[in-house]
């Protein structure tokens, strides 16, 4: 089971405490015991394609887009493998992170310096038309992720790929090569007041741990400004690892898969005294959205930024017929109130425009008024 996540640049879909992503996607353990006509009927028409001599991806494709599932997607076995290793933080790419806008449109979100999309001239808040000639407005941002990234067999590190990218009423094309790159999900660093940020861009492999040592590494009695803007979310169970390093235990959130109600519960021994604040923006996701509903509920941070995103729904991996692996939802989270994400976000305590070059100082003044 997973929670989809929109990533170009760094990790991709990730899996539920207890569960890891490669082994759901594994024939064996991939069937969903109920409400699964969506999925029989993606499984079907792959099946039927594979008889006909045709291609199964293809025909799966055309199943999860008219079945209307705005974050399920298909993938093909080369593409999944690439998405397994960007879980690892290492992927193959152009460097750049998007999201899908609420008129289906791909914005750009983030440039990572130094790469092959930064060298091209892209900047955050283009908007991305095409990926090697395939319009890619409506459609799912996952499967955006996999024409940048290309397959693992047919499109290595050093082969090209063709953006079509608008910024305002401009509109132009760059050829960009792929390269191999590494994500650093997790940063920390001082203000000169005193606070401590820990940024985190995105919940790969470690990143919960990462952010528990970063917690208990900063001076004591020094505010935190957890730094959640343009995290597109990443593996759950790296969220929840890092909600223990504020929490003492207690719930984080629960989710339905296909009725039936369970939990998710931050391990125990967090620092519950320090003042906290979660700063966010619309680029926030999934599993960061996950967090920081948690420690809004619980009264343990306040947030300040924007609204974020609305991503709150959970998917399903199924191996297909021919090795393509489909990603279907099938449930959503709440937060320890019960309140729903999907499509509405989380507002924050404060509301500040969060792309200011100030919104960190602002957010260190909250940290003063919480006595820090």
């Amino acid at each position: 089971m997973v929670f989809a996540s929109v990533l170009v640049a760094g990790a991709a879909t990730g899996s539920l405490p207890g569960s890891d992503r490669k082994e759901t996607a594994d024939p064996a353990r991939s069937a969903v015991p109920a409400g699964a006509a969506v999925g029989a009927d993606v499984t079907r028409a792959a099946a039927e394609a594979l008889a006909d001599g045709k291609s199964p991806t293809e025909a799966a494709e055309r199943a999860v887009s008219r079945s209307g599932d705005r974050w399920g997607a298909v993938y093909s076995r080369g593409e999944y493998e690439e998405l397994e290793d960007a879980l690892d933080g290492r992927y193959t790419g152009v460097g750049l992170a998007a999201r899908r806008t609420r008129d289906g449109g791909i914005e750009v979100t983030r440039v990572r310096p130094g790469s092959p999309a930064a060298d091209a001239g892209i900047r955050a808040g283009d908007r991305l038309r095409s990926v090697d000639g395939e319009p890619v407005d409506g459609r799912p941002v996952a499967e955006v992720v996999a024409l940048l990234r290309g397959d693992a067999a047919d499109a290595p590190v050093g082969t090209t790929v063709r953006l079509g990218v608008q910024r305002g009423t401009r509109a132009w094309t760059r050829t960009v090569r792929r390269a191999e790159l590494r994500t650093e999900p997790v940063t920390v660093r001082r203000l000169a007041g005193g606070a401590t940020v820990v940024k985190v861009t995105s919940f790969t492999r470690g990143a919960g741990d990462r952010v528990r040592t970063a917690v208990r590494d900063s001076p004591a009695g020094s505010g935190i400004v957890l730094d959640l803007r343009g995290n597109s979310g990443g593996l759950v169970a790296e969220a929840v690892t890092a909600a223990g390093a504020f929490l003492d235990g207690g719930l984080v959130a629960t989710y339905d898969i296909d009725g039936a109600q369970r939990a998710l519960h931050a391990p125990a021994g967090g620092d519950t005294a320090r003042p906290l604040v979660a700063l966010v923006d619309g680029g926030t996701m999934s599993a960061a959205e996950l967090l920081t509903g948690a420690l809004q509920d619980r009264g343990r941070a306040v947030v300040v930024g924007s609204r974020t995103f609305g991503k709150g729904s959970v998917q399903m991996p199924s191996r297909l017929p021919g090795g393509s692996v489909a990603e279907l939802t099938v449930g959503h989270y709440r937060t320890p109130s019960g309140r729903g994400v999907d499509g509405t976000g989380i507002t924050p305590d404060l509301e500040i425009d969060p792309a200011l070059p100030s919104a960190l100082t602002r957010a260190e003044s909250v940290l003063d008024g919480l006595g820090r």
